[in-house]
């Protein structure tokens, strides 16, 4: 039942970005692969000109990422609210106040803030997977 559960909110997760329009119009070089560390779930996403290439939930550890944003269940469930509260609406304010981690090459990270951080935001639409 979980693996199910898991697939929808790939698949939800997927169709969310690749017809969002913000995300087609600044896309274009939209390309890295990048971990989303939530504590009890792991979920790899591999990006290829604004468009998912291929989501992995739970990815093994010889599967490679340029950079990773961790945080605990907790802190991903308060981000991905339709409304977060405080501090918990975006990754600055969430690494600054709370116990949101970015590490690995945040010089990717910084090129493509902007879809990265449209990207999370869909989180508040499809909801988080864990």
């Amino acid at each position: 039942m979980a693996v199910a559960k898991e697939q929808q909110w790939v698949s939800s997760f997927q169709e969310a970005n690749d017809t969002n329009e913000e995300l087609t119009a600044h896309g274009k070089f939209f390309t890295c692969t990048y971990l989303l560390d939530m504590e009890t779930k792991k979920v790899l996403i591999q990006m290829h000109a604004g468009k998912v290439e291929k989501i992995t939930v739970d990815p093994g550890p010889l599967d490679s990422y340029q950079f990773a944003i961790r945080a605990s269940a907790d802190t991903w469930q308060k981000f991905s609210m339709p409304t977060p509260p405080p501090m918990y609406h975006g990754i600055w304010a969430a690494s600054f106040q709370r116990d949101m981690k970015l590490e690995g090459d945040l010089i990717v990270l910084m090129q493509n803030l902007r879809c990265i951080t449209t990207q999370l935001e869909l989180l508040r639409v499809v909801g988080s997977p864990v």
